[in-house]
């Protein structure tokens, strides 16, 4: 499935002419694959599940909802390979920022400026299992600030909305090499919580046997993929 039509890989130069206007004012999807999967012992986001990748999953369940995918992937890996290959956009966290989502969620905001868009949508890599719902319902609680989504268990801060608009805090957040909670910068912004249920929906896939599990169930239909 080929998704998205631009190339953008940061540090960056461009300009936009059509594909901008088509996308203003929309929400665009950002999967944060920047992670070193350092448990899962290899690139967890290339890793196939029922015949296709993580990182696949994660972005058709994205264009479902969004205008545009991109993918934030650090430079030669696997999972840049993969997104090139399937035409999606690729963003680089930039040099100086600190490892974690909340870069990918700066350099996602900067695609989204960029080509006029109002706000990302964003999703880890790793939780194939999220409801198929979770973005519409993301959107549509965000109207034009900001939304999460939440279990009964806690707050699950890599399933979110941002908009536009929090670039400018999002960016001091960060500076000096800071990176503070996800879920606390959202809070910042006044995201709104929405609940979805069940709990097991947004757990994550950390280790091989964690995702040889997964199969298991879905082999033994006792889990559907959406």
């Amino acid at each position: 499935m080929k998704i998205g039509l631009i190339r953008f890989i940061v540090p960056y130069s461009m300009s936009i002419s059509s594909q901008q206007l088509s996308l203003a004012g929309g929400v665009v999807g950002v999967v944060i694959a920047g992670g070193r999967s350092v448990r899962f012992g290899g690139e967890k986001a290339v890793a196939g599940l029922a015949g296709k990748p993580l990182l696949m999953w994660a972005a058709e369940r994205l264009a479902r909802t969004c205008t545009a995918v991109a993918i934030n992937a650090r430079p030669d890996t696997e999972a840049e390979a993969l997104a090139r290959a399937e035409g999606l956009t690729v963003l680089h966290d930039i040099p100086g920022d600190a490892a974690g989502p909340l870069s990918g969620v700066k350099v996602g905001l900067l695609w989204a400026q960029e080509l006029g868009a109002s706000a990302i949508a964003v999703s880890p890599c790793d939780v194939p299992l999220l409801p198929d719902n979770v973005f519409a319902r993301l959107i549509e609680a965000a109207g034009t600030g900001a939304a999460m989504a939440e279990t009964v268990e806690r707050a699950q801060p890599q399933c979110a909305v941002w908009p536009v608009s929090a670039l400018s805090k999002l960016t001091a957040a960060l500076a000096n090499g800071a990176h503070p909670p996800t879920w606390l910068m959202l809070e910042s912004i006044g995201a709104v919580r929405v609940r979805f249920t069940p709990p097991e929906a947004f757990a994550n896939v950390n280790t091989r046997p964690d995702l040889a599990a997964i199969a298991g169930r879905l082999e033994r239909g006792e889990l559907q993929l959406r």
